[in-house]
């Protein structure tokens, strides 16, 4: 393969709200957008962060960021460029969810960045990369670089951008599905046939993006697992096949069901998935922990992560990992189905972290009444913890009973490394006394409990807490099952027992 031409970031910042406390730079817990700008310069100079997501999908987003940073630190960036030693990448709006006035707006910001820079003296462009959630076809990544290129060939004595800066922008397609995670490495092979046809070259390389946090929600822990390390094993062979350089990137928030990735489990987190380029490092990661430890976590990916190599899983395997998803998804969705009515109640009363807009969840199957409504991962995620009733937990058992059945446990651990080890943290927040009352009214909470029972007999010992932070965070999850049906703001309940788990959600 041709040497590349740019540096590949190991660590991406986000601005996701996963933070239970106060940022180490800030007065409150609660971001506004004008302040993002400073934390972005921050992660990138305290934290030694190598890329920023600029996130324009579901949040307000401050537009002048570029200038603000140029303007307030430009020695740092002229030894430290943008776009070469130090990335801000923008997430962009997908146009299926969202209006198409905050893609022309982002797009627009992009190429007006290469004009910018280089009127000041510095590396041009700095930006060039675009994320595209929800990332389901082919056609939906050219489009956007269709449109990208339409803006930047705009002439007109009052609207012109300069002729050779950037002309073309790269993708960075986020899969955010199962089945689309799985079945990935198919939409890439139909986006090269796409793009040579209509730009007459390969992309230099691809940077297929696998998110954590929504394909639990809708699946759960393990299939989600479980398909990442199948796309992991396809981008490798994707690769050697097209010769072209593959540079995964997985989204990962604090808690095991959204990542499990936080300062003291970097080592363990780079076993775990061997052959991911880039990792997100969640607001939880960067605030919740102290920072010296977040600084010394963050070095340690920027030196190791890039030595993993993923893990080619033979064909027989991956059609038996495959089929082992269908009995863990089937358990977890027939479930969710019934507790979404409690956990939208607790949802009400989460605190907000970043300046949001509406957002169009990806949950959603059919079921007689309709569609079922969740929250947003972190918010999903934080209402079951602070329930005392870990959302890792649901489906496992069940699941994990249906692999014993089958003879296949050997084969899920030897794909799940750390299963024992997630479930056993996740059980450590169980709030068992709460959990059986709730079965006592309901099969759909029963069933978890029957969850509990079939985990703890493949642990061979009870999910209890042992530390203080942990028999803490029991006690606040029964007041919360006290005053659930009060009608009682729990709002400070909820960020206590966020404090003591060191994440929101």
């Amino acid at each position: 393969m041709k040497k590349l031409f740019r540096k590949i970031p190991t660590t991406m910042a986000t601005q996701h709200p996963d933070h239970a406390g106060r940022p180490f730079w800030y007065k409150d817990p609660y971001i506004p957008a004008i302040e993002e700008a400073k934390e972005c310069f921050l992660n990138f100079s305290e934290l030694g962060i190598t890329e920023y997501k600029w996130d324009w999908e579901g949040k307000l987003v401050d537009e002048s960021v570029l200038e603000r940073l140029i303007a307030e630190h430009f020695a740092y960036f002229k030894k430290q460029p943008l776009g070469k030693e130090r990335f801000l990448t923008f997430r962009l709006p997908n146009p299926k969810v969202q209006t198409e006035f905050r893609m022309g707006r982002a797009l627009m910001g992009i190429a007006g960045a290469a004009g910018l820079a280089k009127q000041v003296g510095l590396h041009t462009p700095p930006l060039f990369e675009v994320i595209l959630p929800m990332t389901e076809s082919e056609t939906e990544m050219l489009e956007i670089q269709e449109a990208f290129h339409e803006i930047a060939s705009l002439k007109h004595p009052l609207n012109r951008f300069e002729k050779g800066l950037l002309s073309h922008v790269l993708i960075i397609p986020l899969f955010e599905r199962v089945d689309t995670i799985i079945n990935s490495n198919e939409i890439l092979e139909r986006y090269l046939k796409l793009h040579k046809a209509k730009f007459k070259f390969n992309p230099p390389y691809l940077r297929p993006y696998t998110a954590r946090s929504d394909p639990a929600l809708n699946s759960g822990l393990i299939p989600t697992v479980i398909a990442v390390k199948i796309a992991l094993s396809r981008y490798k062979k994707f690769e050697k096949k097209h010769n072209i350089p593959l540079y995964p990137v997985i989204g990962c928030g604090t808690l095991p069901f959204r990542g499990g990735l936080f300062p003291i489990n970097v080592k363990r987190f780079i076993k775990e998935y061997p052959g991911v380029r880039t990792v997100t490092i969640q607001s939880a990661f960067r605030y919740d922990f102290p920072k010296a430890s977040v600084i010394k976590a963050i070095a340690t990916l920027e030196k190791d992560l890039p030595k993993g190599k993923a893990v080619i899983i033979a064909d027989s395997e991956e059609e038996k990992l495959i089929h082992l998803i269908k009995p863990f998804e089937a358990a977890y969705k027939n479930t969710i189905s019934g507790i979404a009515p409690t956990i939208n109640r607790l949802a009400h009363f989460f605190p907000k972290r970043r300046e949001r807009v509406q957002h169009i969840g990806l949950f959603g199957y059919s079921r007689g009444e309709g569609k079922v409504k969740l929250p947003r991962a972190i918010t999903f995620t934080g209402s079951l913890y602070s329930l005392g009733v870990p959302p890792e937990l649901i489906g496992a058992g069940r699941g994990i009973l249906a692999a014993k059945k089958a003879g296949q446990v050997g084969l899920l651990e030897k794909h799940y490394v750390n299963l024992k080890h997630d479930l056993y943290f996740a059980g450590k927040f169980l709030y068992k006394p709460g959990l059986i009352n709730l079965s006592k009214h309901s099969k759909a909470w029963k069933s978890v409990l029957k969850d509990v029972e079939e985990i703890e007999k493949y642990l061979g010992k009870p999910l209890s807490a042992k530390y203080l932070n942990e028999q803490e965070h029991q006690l606040i999850s029964a007041r919360i099952h006290k005053n659930l049906s009060s009608g009682k703001n729990l709002t400070r309940l909820i960020e206590q027992s966020a404090q003591l788990r060191r994440s929101l959600g």
